[in-house]
Order: C-alpha cells, then structure tokens, then sequence
C-alpha cells in the first residue's frame, strides 16, 4: 500500500524566517506537533517539532522582567536555527513498509513526504500509520476475524485456503504466512466462523482457535 493513499496531502509549512513564536502558535492552533520548512518553491529544507520549540524557550529565569525580555527575544528567533536539516524522508510511491522501518530506525513521529524534485506534497504521522495498517487488516469491520492455520510448508497450503474462502464466498483482508513460524494468519470476513472452520478441517487443513472476532 503506498503512502500517497494515507498522506497528509498539501500540510501547512513554514518559511526559515518564521519566528519561533509564530510557529508555536501554529501548532498551537491547529494541534499539530510538526512542521515542515520550505523555501520559496516548496522544496523541503528542515522541520521544526513541538520539542524544538519547548527546548528553545528556558524553563526558569531569574527575574520577571528578565524572563519577560528573553521570552520575546527566543520568540522572535527564526526558526531556521533550531530546525532539523537531516531528515529522512518519503515518496508518494513509499510503502506503509518502508514508513515502519523510517519510524523504528530513526524515532521520529513523522515524516515528510516529497516529490522527485524535493518539494513538499505531504506528512506521514505513526497515527496514519496505524489507521492505514488498521484498515488493512480490517480492524473494527464487523464480522471482522483472525485466523491461524498451522502450515506445514506444503506449496499447495495456500492454494488450499484460497480455494475454500472462495467457495464459500468469504473475503479476506489480509493473508500472511510465517514460513519460519508454521503458521499463516488469515483475517476473514464472515459471522459464521464455525462453518468457515469446519470447511478447512474437511480441507485438510489444520485451524486453530480465532484470535477474535469483532
């Protein structure tokens, strides 16, 4: 599945001369925690986090007036110098793997997405990474069941229950086998699991109890 179909297409950005207040109050305001930086033709430079945005302001200062004074100063700071400039990044044509892998690697909580030219065309947050993930697997659909089917590494395995969902007209959402496992999960669509279950064992196959059903 490509990040293009679960993107935030066209996300609000900042120019490098947008003071650190600015860009805190559009955060604020639209409840975000990242913002990416762009020059004048949209070419992704850097992004700015809630985070860079709390370390930039002192946690304590000496006196009010003080405090009043460095406040504003840290407020009318550009952003461009607490922006990250080493970012990892993603195409329209990435996949929801290849996202997973950018979140684990590098602990980020999202990842701009730009064209082959570098220009910004979209976001990509762990929350859509869930949701996208969640909607393959079918996740919340009612009638909505996982299934685990022990394999015992025969090639005709899977043409086996290929063949029984589609005789018995289910759907599935989801086919994974662990080879290394012996086992391949299945996630079904279809209120009558009991007669799914029955139609594997006369197959041949060996299903173990659902993991659930929603």
């Amino acid at each position: 599945m490509y990040i293009r179909y679960h993107m935030t297409s066209d996300p609000i950005s900042i120019r490098p001369d947008t003071t650190i207040g600015q860009a805190r109050d559009i955060l604020k305001a639209h409840n975000f925690r990242h913002l990416p930086v762009v020059d004048d033709g949209r070419h992704l430079i850097g992004m700015v986090t809630d985070r860079d945005i709390r370390s930039a302001y002192p946690s304590s200062v000496a006196s009010s007036g003080y405090q009043d004074g460095l406040l504003e100063e840290v407020g009318n700071t550009k952003v461009e110098t607490i922006m990250s400039r080493d970012l990892c990044t993603l195409g329209p044509s990435s996949t929801l793997d290849d996202a997973l892998l950018l979140f684990e690697h590098h602990k980020v909580g999202a990842i701009p997405v730009i064209d082959r030219e570098g220009k910004l065309v979209g976001i990509f947050s762990i929350r859509d990474l869930i949701e996208a993930y969640g909607s393959i697997f079918g996740l919340g659909d009612k009638g909505s069941t996982l299934i685990e089917i022990e394999d015992d590494g025969s090639p005709f395995v899977m043409k086996t229950l290929v063949d029984v969902l589609f005789k018995k007209g289910i759907d599935f959402t989801r086919l994974v086998r662990l080879r290394e496992k012996g086992v391949i999960f299945v996630r079904v669509n279809t209120f009558n699991i009991r007669s799914l279950l029955n139609a594997l064992k006369a197959s041949g196959l060996r299903p173990l109890v659902p993991i659930k059903q929603i």
